[in-house]
């Protein structure tokens, strides 16, 4: 499957338990990869996995600064000469407390992995995208953003603005032109979950292979008519 041999996309948050298995679907349709985490021992070990050679950049960016994510940017544009997507898979959790009694650092928290990210992360690429024939921004979010829950309030209401940001940012670009979308889950499910708790079922958790043929889909041209939606990926249960 080569539907993806002339991209260039950025995976912001790839060394989590869902970024090496979208950079691996990814790099099966022949996109060339670019992902940023905050280890670079961990990021060059996801490089030998990958086997991708040249197609393949991973370099640590601090996310939650704004002038060292533009500076992650300038440097993919100076490798491959531009970027046509920019994958957002950033997470967090904190929650399990009623709102009254939750403390606010968990909203301080999550509100700088789950938005802030969100913010730079857009505003450094968002010339690239908008240039691009193919520019695309897919977002990774939650069912929460939509139905939250007394105990996970911090929690949706991070994860509703960073939705609500995505969708800004596909209404300002032009009819015809690049993309925003947001793939939304309940929770996920990653190949070491399953490896740590062989005999437990995961009835409505999102197998990570799934959420990356989603993500895969959106880059795609298949897509090129999506902007600014939300595509469930929840499971029944």
């Amino acid at each position: 499957m080569d539907d993806l041999a002339d991209r260039v996309l950025a995976i912001a948050g790839v060394g989590g338990g869902l970024g090496p298995i979208v950079a691996a679907r990814l790099a099966a349709a022949g996109a060339t990869v670019a992902g940023t985490d905050r280890d670079q021992a961990a990021l060059d070990r996801l490089g030998e996995e990958l086997a991708i050679g040249e197609r393949w950049d991973g370099r640590v960016a601090d996310l939650l600064d704004e002038e060292a994510t533009r500076e992650w940017r300038a440097a993919l544009v100076e490798r491959f000469g531009r970027v046509d997507g920019l994958i957002h898979l950033v997470g967090g959790w904190r929650g399990g407390q009623p709102l009254h009694e939750a403390p606010l650092a968990d909203w301080e928290l999550l509100h700088d992995l789950l938005v802030r990210t969100v913010q730079h992360t857009t505003r450094a690429f968002h010339d690239q995208l908008a240039a691009s024939a193919h520019g695309r921004f897919v977002l990774v979010s939650a069912k929460q953003a939509q139905q939250p829950s007394n105990a996970n309030a911090a929690y949706a209401a991070a994860k509703a603005a960073a939705e609500a940001w995505t969708l800004a940012l596909a209404d300002g670009f032009e009819p015809g032109g690049a993309t925003a979308n947001v793939v939304v889950v309940d929770a996920i499910l990653t190949p070491r979950m399953r490896e740590e708790n062989p005999g437990k079922s995961f009835p409505t958790f999102t197998p990570a292979e799934h959420l990356a043929d989603g993500i895969a889909f959106l880059c795609s041209d298949a897509a090129a008519e999506m902007n600014g939606q939300r595509l469930p990926l929840t499971m029944r249960g």
